[in-house]
Order: C-alpha cells, then sequence, then structure tokens
C-alpha cells in the first residue's frame, strides 16, 4: 500500500479565496492597480485559474466590500488599535480589512472571519508577528464594530473627501449623502436584452425597469445564466443603455462608436438596425468586443484606431456616439476601486482628451447629423462643461433637448438645458441592491 506521509495537507476551506482578496486588495491600495486588470486579462491574478466559481464569487464579493467600505472601515480598526493599522506587514492590513468587512457586513460567522484572517497573517514572513493582534482586534470588532460604524453612518466616509466636497458644491450636501449611501450598497445586475424583457425578467428573478432593462441580484458566473450562451442579452447598467436611444429611428443609417469597446453600446446601435463603425484604440478590447458581438449574432464593423485622431470615411456618418474615456466616478458602485485610485487633478487630463475627441467627431459628421456625448462621470467638467465649450467653439452644432418621454418619463434624469444626468441615488428601491443607477451624462447635438 503506497505511503500517504508525504501527501499535502488540504487547504482550510475559503483561505485561498480570501489569499487572492488580499493580493487584489494590496493591488489596488498599495500598487495602485484596477480591479479590472487584476480580475481579467493577461495581468489576472494567477490564481483564480484554480479557483472554484464559488469561491472566486466570494472573492470578489470580499474586494468590493472592502473597497466599497475602506473609510469605515478604517475608522473603526483606528478605534481598535492603539498604534493605528500596522504600516510595515502590508498582509496584516488586508488581513485586518478583509476580517472586519465580513464581520460587519457579510454573511460569515464571526469565528471563521477571525480565524482565517489570522491564519492569513500566519503564512505571510512579515506579518506573523501580528497574528495575535489581528485575533484581538477582531474578536473586538465582533462585540463593537456595529457601534462604532452607526456612529459615523452620516459622514460619507468611504469616498475621498475631495469627491464628497466637489459633489457637494455641484448637486447640494442633501444629494451628495444620498449618492454616497447608493454607493455603499452591492450593485444589481442590469441587461439588456434583444425581446420580451418580461420573459427575460421572469426567468433570471428579477424585475423590469421603467427604462427597459432587466435588473436581477442572482450571483455567480454570467456565462452560466440562462440566455447567456444563446445571446439572448448582455450586461449593461440601466443608465448605460440610455444614450444610445437618443438617436431615435437608427434603421439603415450608419453610425460610428467611438471608444467602442466593450460593446454594449454597439450592440443596441446593431440591433436598432444601424450599419455600425465602431472604433477602439486597444487591440485587446476590441477583439473582446468582437468576440461579444458574435455571441450576440449581431454585426459591426471594428476599426482599431484611436478615436481622436481617426479620419473616418469620407462621406462621414449620419450619427456618432462617443462614449469617452473619464474619471468613471459615476461607476464606482460597480468599480469600488476608483474611489481610491483616481485624484482630483486626473480630472483636468481627461476633459483634455475629451475636448480632442469631440473636435474630431465633428469633423466626422455628415451635415444634419446627430452626435450623442456621454460619459460615466459624475463631475461637470467632463459633461455640461464638456458641452458648453464644444457649443461655443462649433457655431454648426446645436443641441436637441432631451425629453422625458424619450427615457421612460423619468424627468428627473432630465436637467433643465435638456441633457440626461443619472445619479447613484436615482430610481430609488425598499431594498437598496434593486435600486440606483451608474452616474451618467449623455447631450446631443446636431450639426446644421
Amino acid at each position: 500500500m503506497p505511503s500517504q506521509r508525504f501527501a499535502p495537507p488540504s487547504e482550510v476551506p475559503g483561505l485561498a479565496a480570501r489569499r487572492i482578496a488580499a493580493d487584489i486588495v494590496d493591488g489596488v491600495l498599495q500598487k495602485h492597480r484596477t480591479l479590472d486588470e487584476q480580475l481579467d486579462g493577461s495581468g489576472a491574478h494567477p490564481g483564480l485559474k484554480t479557483l472554484p466559481d464559488r469561491d472566486r464569487a466570494l472573492m470578489r464579493r470580499l474586494v468590493a466590500t472592502v473597497l466599497r467600505r475602506l473609510g469605515t472601515l478604517g475608522h473603526v480598526l483606528s478605534r481598535l488599535l492603539d498604534k493605528g493599522i500596522p504600516s510595515d506587514a502590508p498582509r496584516a492590513q488586508s488581513a485586518l480589512l478583509i476580517g472586519a468587512a465580513q464581520i460587519l457586513w457579510m454573511d460569515v460567522p464571526d469565528h471563521a472571519a477571525v480565524d482565517l484572517s489570522v491564519r492569513l497573517v500566519q503564512s505571510d514572513r512579515r506579518a506573523a508577528r501580528y497574528a495575535g493582534l489581528v485575533n484581538a482586534v477582531l474578536r473586538r470588532c465582533a462585540r463593537e464594530g456595529k457601534a462604532l460604524v452607526d456612529e459615523v453612518a452620516a459622514q460619507s466616509l468611504d469616498l475621498p473627501p475631495w469627491m464628497v466636497a466637489r459633489w457637494s458644491a455641484h448637486y447640494g450636501e442633501t444629494v451628495a449623502r444620498d449618492m454616497a449611501l447608493a454607493l455603499s450598497h452591492d450593485p444589481s445586475l442590469d441587461l439588456t436584452v434583444k425581446s420580451d424583457a418580461a420573459q427575460w425578467a421572469s426567468r433570471l428573478h428579477g424585475e423590469v425597469l421603467p427604462t427597459g432593462s432587466v435588473r436581477t441580484v442572482l450571483h455567480g458566473a454570467v456565462t452560466m445564466l440562462p440566455g447567456f450562451a444563446e445571446g439572448q442579452w448582455w450586461v449593461q447598467d440601466a443608465a448605460a443603455a440610455l444614450p444610445a436611444r437618443l438617436f431615435g429611428d437608427i434603421k439603415g443609417k450608419s453610425i460610428a462608436d467611438l471608444c467602442a469597446a466593450p460593446g454594449g453600446k454597439t450592440a443596441q446601435l446593431a440591433q436598432a438596425g444601424a450599419h455600425v463603425t465602431a472604433i477602439d484604440r486597444s487591440p485587446a478590447r476590441v477583439a473582446r468586443l468582437r468576440e461579444n458581438l458574435t455571441r450576440l449574432s449581431l454585426q459591426a464593423e471594428t476599426v482599431v484606431a484611436d478615436a481622436a485622431e481617426w479620419a473616418g470615411p469620407a462621406d462621414g456618418f449620419d450619427g456618432i456616439l462617443i462614449d469617452a474615456p473619464c474619471t468613471s466616478t459615476g461607476t464606482i458602485r460597480r468599480h469600488p476601486d476608483v474611489s481610491w485610485l483616481r485624484q482630483e487633478s486626473d480630472i483636468a487630463a481627461m476633459t483634455v482628451l475629451q475636448r480632442r475627441l469631440l473636435q474630431n467627431s465633428v469633423s466626422l459628421l455628415k451635415p444634419g447629423g446627430t452626435l450623442v456625448y456621454c460619459t460615466c462621470s459624475l463631475e461637470p467638467e467632463e459633461g455640461e462643461h464638456a458641452v458648453a465649450a464644444l457649443l461655443a467653439a462649433e457655431p454648426g452644432l446645436r443641441r436637441v433637448p432631451i425629453d422625458a418621454s424619450e427615457v421612460s418619463g423619468l424627468s428627473e434624469i432630465v436637467t433643465a438645458e435638456g441633457d440626461l444626468r443619472t445619479l447613484p441615488s436615482h430610481l430609488p428601491n425598499a431594498d437598496p441592491k434593486l435600486g440606483g443607477l451608474d452616474g451618467f451624462f449623455a447631450a446631443r447635438l446636431v450639426k446644421s
């Protein structure tokens, strides 16, 4: 009988998910790497390949909860630590954050959250000496943490101070607080369906939003949900699905989708019958866009090019959609790393690129053609101010105001100037997971 003495011990269930979560949290907070690059593509964490789907979902939720509630976690841990979070051992920091996040906001037994965080630091050479500290602090967190969270619930600690100050100045303090509260909740899964939204809402245990998107809170691999493999729907936030509808009837018209990847808006335009040219500067992102179109059985011409410089065809386009690169502050609920990776100084650099894209788009547009400009940013410089500057520089352009009837009667998302402006606090629901929208801006302009 073969000896079993040297068989490797089986790892404690759940520890691998927490170790990878800690690595990814460290990647964001210490190395300033985005979640997207750590979770997908060539730069993805190597451990993800062997992680079962259930543990992968747990890992994602751990990371998202830590980043979404980072300010509050910092407050709680600072109150429970005499000397602050150890700065010489990143794994001790991430173990404390992950353990406290589970205790305070996740359906994980406190003893399991404590034990697995202790094991995390014990397995790290630099952090091992803090195992006793992690154990003691997290046990105190289980007893005292909820009260410490409650004492700062109204302070919007989970967003950078510069962001809160900007939103308070532009939208008012009450709206800014409502936005911060909406961003603190787990996001739903929004889908754009090809047809029969009610049927897909029923099959996916969700609901049809006033805008026509299907919203569900199903967890797990999207690729395993009914209708994915058949190409019956694609993932797209309900707010992100609105700009492409502002063209009206586009059947048979030529539409350019600038900065198109991963292709949600391209798919909408193609599904509506347009002849779509999708432009993006990243070959990898264009390859992903093509894969998505193939799954959806939709057609579009794809071009790898810098949309700010691309010359396009001589006869131009009937319509142009620009979903411009931006600070993405409207997507924090789905991409909580944005809060901690963006700086206020990034806004100015983004507006330079947006200005170039807008200027080039005017030259690509036929007389009488429609330009829809949008960003997933809550910063006015990247939305309202950008359009105002373009209209001042291009007398041949005019704004065509959006009517509430074009956006399912949601008058609260139409500005006084006739632009679209969705906020994270819009579309509230008694269940916070079923409420909210990404923050989006869109304007519709016509070339005379």
